[in-house]
């Protein structure tokens, strides 16, 4: 037995340091198993995939045998929330409980940190978009002089959305670098240079791919040398990196820019250009741009996905795109006159020519292998062209040095091997370990799958889940999720839940996601228990509530990819060129995992108890149902209406009083 694993197994044992310093620490074989796992891959710089269940203790099974391997090491996580968590919480708590030396670093991207140069140039900017956004500014300033970190997440109740975040920020394109009169105090650089001193690194897997895209976040300085990469919620890896791998030009990128050349030419060389005319110019390029992209498709609500070859032909499209290039080639020709002046003239220089040759790139075809669409929202248009999966460019980062890779999360597929994850992510040979969940759920949990239920193509769909989930709600007391796959489904059943408790005279809240920020709307869920959340795909994931506050979750329908979106029709051809089959080798391993995610959110303590509800009668009648039951957790099926409610009774009788 190596040091590693004896040190490892002593640390999780019964009396060992887990215990001593946290009586509430449970021993569990399978958090052991998965943490000599990853102990394993350490001591032999190999790859290990490992899916571990709700309850398992994965962030501990891996930090462990992590921190007490002395190795160094970079933890990629999906969210900045998480990286928070680790951060702040996580390893100081096991570095305290395993008394080691260890220095950590948080990373986030450049959005994350304060730019002086830019707040200074804010502070003297003629317009601000709104009095909220010099309200906010004013709050950043106040701030920025006690902040040693840079990290906006410090100022409470400042929106994410916040107009004043991309001028108070700054961006691979408009950073200055050295040339910056605020170099010195770069909140950024600072952040990096505190990275490449650090034992443990936390970063996001945002950030790792656009490194790895850009060579601009530090990780490309920070990867070769550290000895492990830690990947939690790996499950979100791959599209993390489709979405920051391929080339990106986005109508809000030229408006920026437009608007950042304004402002530095107004306050370095009033007169010397018309600033005003060229700004206007790039402005409303890109704002043609957008129409062109969104089309005859009128006001959008929300964000759509198109095809390529939908808009790729049209004159006015292609027109658009040109516009964008002239423009911004008159604007960079314009800012060389006065390029001595200031490093802010060369930087505009650079974005000017950078967006030109992009908008001349999406005017010729697409490289080899590679998918286009154009993401269209209320406010931007978003052109990208991309990988359709990670495989290349994980196998080319895993080449460079021998080090462990480990990839971790709760759902990475729904056989032995995950291939769900390991195909997309060219991970075939890496050794996998799939550990199930210790909560007793057929004990704790049932399982409802309505029969004769309307389909989700039936016009009465929606509204019989919302009568469905109103009943369930009624007899839990509230305490209940509506999950649902698209937006539309979503307004549909909020909106007839509503209508349903008015009129049996409720008094049961129905909370919507879009409403408030999630963070608030899960605050009033908690502080309310007579409530139903009603949400859509950001709360399949991420969300935990345990005890008595959620103890029915509905879902309703099985939560297939969309067939007419582009990355989706790209890698259907793709398994088609292969010979296989896309709607059991794709669609139906896709529904698994995502509703393990959403099903995931019922049973998140070993006393927890709850029903899940997939308002979907092809779970039951058709031939994939038996695939997609036993991808879930070992819930007890219930076979009526009536029953499911009976057990819904049962719990509210037992709850805690709030």
């Amino acid at each position: 037995m190596s040091q590693l694993v004896e040190a490892v197994t002593a640390a999780f044992a019964r009396g060992g340091a887990l215990e001593r310093f946290d009586a509430n620490h449970v021993e569990r074989e399978v958090q052991l198993r998965m943490a000599l796992g990853v102990a394993q891959a350490i001591e032999e710089r190999s790859a290990l995939v490992a899916e571990a269940g709700t309850g398992v203790g994965k962030t501990f099974a891996y930090l462990v045998p992590t921190l007490l391997s002395g190795a160094r090491a970079l933890v990629s996580t999906a969210t900045k929330s998480l990286q928070d968590q680790l951060f702040l919480r996580d390893i100081p708590r096991l570095r305290e409980a395993l008394q080691l030396p260890v220095t950590v670093a948080l990373l986030k991207g450049r959005g994350s940190y304060l730019c002086l140069h830019r707040m200074n140039q804010a502070r003297q900017a003629e317009t601000l978009p709104d009095r909220w956004a010099v309200r906010t500014l004013a709050k950043v300033e106040q701030w920025s002089r006690v902040t040693t970190s840079g990290d906006l997440a410090e100022i409470e109740g400042l929106d994410e959305r916040s107009s004043v975040i991309p001028l108070v920020t700054s961006s691979r394109e408009n950073c200055l670098g050295q040339e910056c009169p605020q170099f010195r105090q770069c909140h950024v650089v600072k952040a990096r240079r505190e990275a490449m001193l650090a034992d443990v690194v936390v970063v996001n897997h945002h950030l790792f791919f656009a490194d790895m895209a850009l060579r601009d976040t530090g990780v490309a300085e920070l990867l070769p040398s550290v000895e492990v990469a830690l990947f939690d919620e790996a499950h979100q890896l791959t599209e993390a990196g489709v979405q920051f791998l391929g080339t990106t030009l986005g109508t809000a990128q030229a408006i920026d820019f437009a608007r950042d050349m304004l402002g530095a030419g107004l306050q370095q060389a009033r007169g010397l250009v018309p600033w005003q005319e060229l700004a206007s110019a790039c402005d409303r390029a890109a704002r043609e741009l957008r129409l062109a992209a969104v089309g005859t498709l009128g006001t959008l609500r929300g964000a759509l996905k198109l095809r390529w070859a939908e808009r790729a032909a049209k004159d006015d499209f292609i027109g658009a795109l040109a516009g964008v290039a002239q423009t911004c080639d008159a604007a960079a020709a314009a800012l060389k006159v006065v390029a001595e002046m200031s490093p802010d003239f060369t930087k505009l220089i650079e974005r000017a020519t950078q967006l030109a040759a992009m908008a001349r790139q999406f005017s010729e075809p697409a490289e080899l292998g590679n998918v286009r669409w154009i993401d269209v929202s209320p406010h931007q248009a978003r052109l990208v062209e991309s990988p359709l999966d990670i495989r290349d460019a994980l196998r080319e980062q895993m080449a460079t040095a021998p080090k462990a890779w480990v990839f971790t999360s709760a759902t990475l597929g729904d056989d032995d091997r995950l291939s769900w994850f390991t195909e997309s992510a060219g991970l075939s040979d890496a050794r996998t370990l799939r550990l199930g969940s210790p909560f007793d759920y057929a004990a704790h949990a049932r399982l409802y799958i309505p029969r004769g239920f309307p389909k989700p193509n039936e016009p009465e769909h929606a509204t019989s889940v919302a009568i469905l989930a109103a009943r369930c709600a009624r007899a839990l007391g509230g305490r209940t999720f509506v999950l649902t796959t698209t937006l539309r489904a979503l307004q549909s059943v909020g909106e007839r839940l509503r209508v349903e408790f008015e009129a049996q005279g409720d008094n049961i809240q129905v909370l919507m996601q879009g409403q408030i920020p999630k963070r608030q709307l899960m605050q009033q869920f908690l502080a309310q228990p007579r409530s139903v959340l009603v949400g859509s795909q950001s709360f399949w994931e991420g969300i935990d509530v345990p005890g008595d506050a959620l103890q029915c979750v509905l879902i309703d329908k099985l939560p297939f990819p969309p067939p007419n979106d582009p990355l989706v029709e790209a890698r259907v051809k793709r398994l088609e060129g292969e010979g296989r089959n896309p709607f059991a080798d794709y669609f139906v391993a896709e529904a698994a995992v995502s509703l393990k995610q959403g099903a995931g959110r019922l049973i998140r303590s070993e006393t927890d108890r709850g029903l899940l509800v997939v308002c979907d009668p092809r779970m039951a009648g058709m031939n994939y149902g038996k695939r997609l039951r036993d991808a879930l957790p070992p819930m007890t099926l219930v076979a009526t209406e009536a029953e499911a409610l009976a057990w819904l009774v049962l719990l509210a009788s037992e709850a805690l009083p709030f």
